[in-house]
This record gives C-alpha cells, sequence and structure tokens, in this order.
C-alpha cells in the first residue's frame, strides 16, 4: 500500500465517541466486516461487538454515518473496510448492490454473507445470494441471517428464534459463519448449496404457515356452529313461538358456539395422536413413515390446542358477562313468585348436577391454561422431555376428560327430552361430543397393558416381520 493509500484510508476512518464511552475490542480479536449502516446492520454490528469482534462498517458516507453506529466500531469506505476483515456481512438491499462490482477485486476470496430479503416471492428471476455470486464472483457467498429481524438481533437469542439458515457452495465459507452465529448465541443449520437461497429467502414471507390448517378448522367450525345454532335456538322460536329473540345471538349464542369449539378442536389436538399408535400397532413397526396429511396434522397440535384454549377463554367470559346481564330478569321472576306467594323446592339433585358441572368446568379450564403455559418456548425449554410429555399427554387427555364429563353434566337430563331436539335436530352440545368422547375411548384401548406393551416394544425398535422372518428369536408380545 502506497503512502497516498494510507493518506485516504486514513481519513476514510472515522473515530467514534469518546474512549471512555467506547467498548473498545481486544487487540487479538477477530475483525469482521459489515456492508450496511440500517437497522439490521447496525443491530448486527452491535451483536457481534458483544460476542468480541472487532467490526468495522462500510459505508458510502461514512462521516455522516458515524453518529449511528454502535460504540466501539468504526466506519470506512467500502474499499477501506473490505480490506479489514476476511468475513463481510451484506446488510443492504439488491437494488444496491453495484457498488460491489468496481470492488471485484478488493473482494476476491472473501467470504461475502448476504442478509438481504424481498417484498414478495418470486420478485427477480434467481435469488439474491446467486445474483451477488454472479457480481463478484471471485468471492465465497453465503446466505445466512436473513430471518433474524434487527429486533431479535438487539434482544438476543433468549427472545428469538435461535435458528440460523445458512447455504453456500464452499465449505470452510459455511463453517465460518456458522462458528459466528454459534457465538451470538445462535444455532446454526447448514441447508445445503447456494441453489436454496431462495427457499430461504421465501422463508420470511411466509404468513403464519403452521396456523393456516388451524385457523381453516376454527374458522369454519365457527360458522358451522354459529348458522346451525342460530337456526335451531333464534329461527325456530320465531317461527313455532313469534318470539324475537334475535338479541341472545351476540352473548347467550356465542357462549354456546366458542366452547363447541374448544372441545372438538381440543379432541383434533389428541386424535392424531391416538390414530398414529394405532397406525404402528397395525404395520407392527415405527419404521414406516406416517401418511402426509397424518404427518401434517401431528405437526400443527400445538396451534390446534392453543386455538381451543383461546375459545375457552372466550367462553369464561361470556360465562361471566351472562348472569350480570340477567340480573333485572331474576328480579322480575323473584317479585312475581312474591306476589302470587308461590315457592320452590329446592332440588337436591339438580345442586348436586350444577355444582359438578361448575367444579369440573374449573378444573378443565385450570389445566388447560397449565398447557397452554407450558407450550411457551420459555417455559417448554426449562422442562425435561418426560417432564413435558407428562403435561402435554397425560394431563392433556385429563383435561379432555374433564372438559368432556363437564359438558355431559350439562345436559344429562335432556338427552331423552323430545323438546330437546327441535326440528328434529340434536343440540349443539350433543355432537360437539361425538369426537372427544370417541378419542377418549380410543385412548382407553391403548393403555389396556397387553396394547401399551406391544405399542411400547415397536415404539423401541421391536418389529412384527422381522420376528415372523426369526421366530427363534421373537418374543411373546404378553410373557
Amino acid at each position: 500500500m502506497t503512502g497516498q493509500e494510507r493518506s485516504e484510508e486514513k481519513s476514510e476512518c472515522v473515530s467514534l465517541s469518546p474512549m471512555r464511552e467506547a467498548v473498545p475490542a481486544p487487540p487479538e480479536c477477530e475483525r469482521v466486516c459489515v456492508f450496511g449502516t440500517g437497522d439490521l446492520g447496525r443491530s448486527l454490528g452491535l451483536r457481534l461487538l458483544q460476542a468480541g469482534y472487532g467490526v468495522v462498517f462500510g459505508s458510502r458516507r461514512p462521516h455522516s454515518s458515524s453518529s449511528l453506529i454502535p460504540h466501539g466500531s468504526q466506519v470506512l469506505g467500502h474499499a477501506a473496510a473490505a480490506q479489514s476483515g476476511h468475513l463481510i456481512f451484506i446488510a443492504v438491499q439488491r437494488e444496491h448492490y453495484d457498488f460491489l462490482v468496481p470492488l471485484a477485486n478488493q473482494l476476491k476470496g472473501k467470504v461475502l454473507v448476504d442478509l438481504s430479503n424481498n417484498l414478495r416471492k418470486n420478485q427477480y428471476p434467481e435469488a439474491n445470494a446467486e445474483y451477488l455470486q454472479s457480481l463478484v464472483p471471485g468471492a465465497e457467498v453465503v446466505k445466512g441471517f436473513n430471518t433474524l429481524s434487527a429486533w431479535s438481533l438487539q434482544k438476543g437469542p433468549s427472545d428469538a428464534n435461535r435458528q440460523v439458515y445458512i447455504c453456500g457452495e464452499s465449505v470452510q465459507a459455511k463453517q465460518a459463519v456458522m462458528a459466528v452465529a454459534t457465538k451470538l448465541g445462535f444455532s446454526a443449520l447448514d441447508r445445503g448449496f447456494l441453489s436454496v437461497a431462495r427457499e430461504l429467502e421465501d422463508f420470511p414471507l411466509q404468513l403464519f404457515p403452521q396456523w393456516r390448517l388451524p385457523l381453516y378448522i376454527a374458522t369454519g367450525l365457527s360458522a358451522a356452529f354459529f348458522f346451525y345454532l342460530l337456526i335451531r335456538d333464534i329461527i325456530y322460536a320465531y317461527f313455532t313461538q313469534g318470539k324475537d329473540i334475535s338479541f341472545r345471538i351476540m352473548v347467550s349464542l356465542a357462549n354456546k358456539v366458542c366452547p363447541i369449539v374448544s372441545l372438538i378442536m381440543l379432541s383434533l389436538c389428541y386424535l392424531p395422536g391416538v390414530l398414529a399408535s394405532f397406525l404402528q400397532l397395525y404395520r407392527g413397526t415405527k419404521y414406516r413413515r406416517f401418511p402426509d396429511w397424518l404427518d401434517r396434522w401431528m405437526l400443527c397440535r400445538k396451534q390446534l390446542g392453543l386455538l381451543a384454549l383461546g375459545f375457552a377463554f372466550l367462553h369464561v367470559l361470556y360465562t361471566l358477562i351472562i348472569p350480570i346481564r340477567s340480573v333485572e330478569h331474576s328480579l322480575k321472576c323473584t317479585r312475581m313468585h312474591i306476589r302470587e306467594n308461590r315457592t320452590t323446592e329446592f332440588d337436591t339433585t339438580t345442586a348436586w348436577s350444577g355444582d359438578s358441572y361448575l367444579s369440573l368446568g374449573i378444573l378443565g379450564f385450570s389445566l388447560y391454561v397449565l398447557l397452554g403455559i407450558t407450550s411457551l418456548p420459555s417455559v417448554s425449554n426449562v422442562l425435561s422431555w418426560r417432564e413435558f410429555s407428562f403435561i402435554q399427554s397425560k394431563l392433556g387427555h385429563l383435561t379432555l376428560l374433564l372438559c368432556t364429563a363437564h359438558t355431559y353434566l350439562y345436559g344429562w337430563n335432556k338427552f331423552l327430552s323430545s323438546s330437546t331436539y327441535k326440528w328434529c335436530t340434536p343440540p349443539g352440545y350433543m355432537l360437539c361430543l361425538v369426537l372427544p368422547s370417541v378419542v377418549l375411548l380410543l385412548k382407553l384401548l391403548l393403555i389396556t397393558p397387553c396394547v401399551d406393551r406391544t405399542i411400547t416394544r415397536i415404539r423401541q425398535g421391536w418389529e412384527r416381520r422381522a420376528d415372523q422372518r426369526n421366530p427363534k428369536n421373537s418374543q411373546p408380545l404378553i410373557p
């Protein structure tokens, strides 16, 4: 480097705030470069500084950018910054990649980490990382860190997603980037060659991919039962009795729809596990894939359970509102009984069923909340697999049992009453009891000793076909 080039580099280098406020890196620390002083670039630079790296920012206007970047870092022009480190993070949009073309010689042999994303899928004919590689063919381009937001980088992996996806052509370059991700506290996953970059760039554009099926199910069930109960309760009263009780749509009807959908969604949360157990029992092995529909169903069980919990919360709120709204009606009935000097005999059976109904509902909802809390990543991460399985499986089926019993007690004396079947249709709560009853009966079969022992052996690697081929090595299912 000539003296003139050194003087130009010194003129581009801008010192940050006073040294007493700076967080200087150790002299022997590894230096990395970040092209871009936007929100993402600054957040990444701050995380790198906290991890012990020396950070040099590359900017078009280094003098005006000096007040924006974190303390303890440097800001240089792009050409000077490119020479300061072997690993360079490109935290700029694809539209601004042109400035890299004149730097092709300085970037030759360096590792460029592309952090960019697009506004929509298939916005460009090739992935941004592939386009970057075509602009700087002498560099090793790696796609990574694009699934992290500036906020998640600032808060750290404890409050954000720990997964960082990496792809690229060079194994050494990917290992260098993965080492940085690990040092920052993230979990790096190598997804393969640079041709996978388009898939990684589409990840941030996905809108609730695992929530779509549960939301469709919840919306469909809510609409179906809403119109079903609207016909049975509101329209039936208008046509047969001439009563206009449409005001019940907002609270009373909604309070019937919410528990029905909640119980069905909770049943759908545990039904795929039961079906998977029977499928393994039928096949006699665990080394065969489940059907795609069952595999997808099992992957969205958490979302089904959380939506069921949401409907249960709405049911509790509506239940608390209804007595407040009905105070005036209760007072009118009481005054009418006083004027007529009429008394109502206390029914012990009704009192027992009512208190039991409320008690089971409270217990079921309490376990419901416990299931929801333990599904949070911050809680599930501190639980062992056995603890998590006990809560989500054992206590989950107990929750389903309590909520099903709660619904049975609600209409225990109405099942055989002809007045219950308006227009020859069963009430909504009777319909919603079908699926949870089936799930509980199937689960009861699975926990019987002989069936449970067989399933346990299958999940430990035993295969029925292997024993048929080698009858001498086979063991009886029931000793």
